[in-house]
């Protein structure tokens, strides 16, 4: 009973990830980035926030991904799709990073 309780609460998360995805790939809502989020009033009436927009839609999507992944591990006992979550949270990592000084580095040209 705990396992499909645990389940439903991974699921319902990773469906609010999508839902933050979704919204930020059509660029509507809170700009979740922490780019957005530290700049300063003048800063953010100036900025390009489409790169912005499509980094957090895309690092929500993973994550969305990795809380599914848990569920079904959670509900399937699936062991192995453990090793999966952590490949997708390293590559989540790696493109955040990568991403965000690909943006530094286009607002600075």
């Amino acid at each position: 009973m705990k396992e499909i309780i645990l389940s439903c609460i991974l699921f319902l998360i990773a469906i609010g990830a999508f839902v933050m995805s979704y919204r930020s790939f059509r660029e509507k809502g809170f700009l979740f980035n922490n780019a957005y989020i530290y700049a300063s009033k003048q800063e953010r009436e100036t900025m390009d926030k489409k790169p912005h927009y499509r980094q957090s839609a895309i690092v929500f999507l993973l994550i969305g991904i990795i809380f599914l992944l848990n569920g079904v591990s959670v509900l399937l006992a699936a062991k192995w799709i453990f090793i999966l979550v952590i490949v997708i949270a390293v590559i989540a990592i790696i493109y955040a990073i990568i991403s965000s000084i690909a943006i530094e580095r286009r607002k600075t040209d």
